[in-house]
């Protein structure tokens, strides 16, 4: 399969699992427990109708957005994500040059494999940085210090990982890092040669964002190790509170599906919030995202703003999350199944699909700006009436 035959998410998905060895395209593609979040958060789209109107006038359209202070060229980012330079040798680096390329957003994790200083010399668009809340506080101003002086713009504490999920697809192949591969999996890594080629002719695999911190190299410290003896289940409120005034600017909190949270996030002086549940790779039988949105939106959305994530794949999706009440909507899988495929060509190529999507779709509906966009181009399916609310 060739990068120009990719047309959707689903080719993407379908040339990166060609490419990489099992263990590793099951890592981004699979979820926890019985993945039936996972499947939900793209499913939930499907019970909303667009409601198109015609004879507007529409030439061209604007697609931009602000969000938490950030003036982005397309109402979509690339949401932080661990571990990319296992999918392809670029890793972060492709992310951000593609970001760039098309004015959005983009995350480095804690967990990422290019450091954040490299990340912001490649691109002069947003970054944000995705935090994880360690035992040792010291470590968290550190990191925080760190990303101020990189020139990050946006904090995004990550809230719903405080262990991890549980990834049955990882166990049964002992995925983990460094690699502790069982037979089964040693197995599918000899099938996919080029993958190990790549692997081993590149720079070592390393997470700078940790490197001083966390030994990776030596196996004594995987990745489940990491979120059950590093990082704190006990953090509060009164925790993150303290963080937001230390970081002194715009702070996200990714994670939030509650109305209670969100109202929380408010009064400490948080400036976003996304709605996500991590891709259903942490409670499994969790509510998606868009389900939870108008909710969330009603409460809040005049306050702060209103992002969300989870099994976002089409234009559609996006027009659907904004008329909600979304400033925005954050990419995961969608970006990185093209970046397993074919590095930074692939994310590119997957963005500009969706730009494309958006402005078709945007023309279709009748609108020339996202504001435009409402409730009363919606309607929900099993309502005993038709109306422009989703059901309660």
């Amino acid at each position: 399969m060739r990068l120009k035959n990719c047309h959707n998410f689903h080719d993407f998905r379908r040339m990166a699992k060609q490419r990489l060895p099992g263990p590793i395209f099951n890592y981004i593609d699979g979820a926890a427990d019985d993945e039936s979040t996972h499947r939900r958060n793209t499913r939930a789209f499907d019970d909303c109708d667009l409601v198109p109107n015609i004879l507007r006038g529409v030439t061209d359209v604007d697609m931009s957005v602000t969000i938490m202070g950030q003036k982005l060229a397309m109402p979509v980012y690339c949401s932080p994500t661990a571990l990319q330079r296992l999918f392809h040798p670029q890793g972060e680096r492709a992310v951000a040059a593609a970001a760039g390329k098309y004015g959005t957003m983009f995350g480095v994790s804690s967990l990422g494999t290019v450091s954040l200083e490299e990340a912001r010399k490649i691109s002069n668009t947003p970054q944000v940085y995705q935090f994880y809340f360690h035992r040792d506080r010291g470590l968290n101003r550190e990191m925080m210090n760190r990303a101020k002086q990189a020139g990050v713009e946006v904090m995004m504490l990550t809230v719903d990982s405080i262990t991890g999920g549980n990834r049955e697809r990882d166990k049964r192949t002992g995925f983990a890092i460094p690699f502790r591969l069982n037979l089964a999996g040693i197995t599918q890594f000899a099938i996919k040669p080029a993958w190990a080629i790549n692997y081993f002719l590149h720079e070592s695999f390393k997470l700078p964002q940790l490197d001083t911190h966390v030994d990776m190299g030596s196996g004594t410290m995987s990745i489940s190790r990491y979120f059950t003896e590093m990082l704190d289940p006990s953090m509060t409120w009164d925790d993150v509170a303290e963080m937001v005034r230390h970081w002194g600017g715009q702070f996200c909190l990714k994670g939030v599906m509650s109305v209670a949270d969100a109202r929380r996030a408010v009064e400490i002086g948080c400036t976003g919030i996304v709605l996500s549940n991590h891709g259903g790779r942490q409670l499994d039988g969790s509510r998606s995202a868009f389900d939870q949105l108008a909710e969330i939106v009603d409460a809040v959305g005049d306050r702060i703003d209103v992002i969300m994530d989870g099994g976002v794949q089409r234009g559609t999706h996006v027009l659907k999350a904004l008329s909600l009440g979304a400033k925005a909507v954050g990419l995961g899988r969608y970006y990185l199944f093209p970046l397993a495929a074919a590095g930074q060509a692939g994310v590119e190529r997957a963005l500009e699909q969706m730009r494309i999507e958006i402005e078709r779709d945007m023309k279709l509906m009748g609108v020339t700006s996202l504001d435009q966009l409402s409730r009363e181009n919606l309607r929900f399916h099993g309502n005993s009436f038709t109306s422009s609310r989703p059901p309660s």
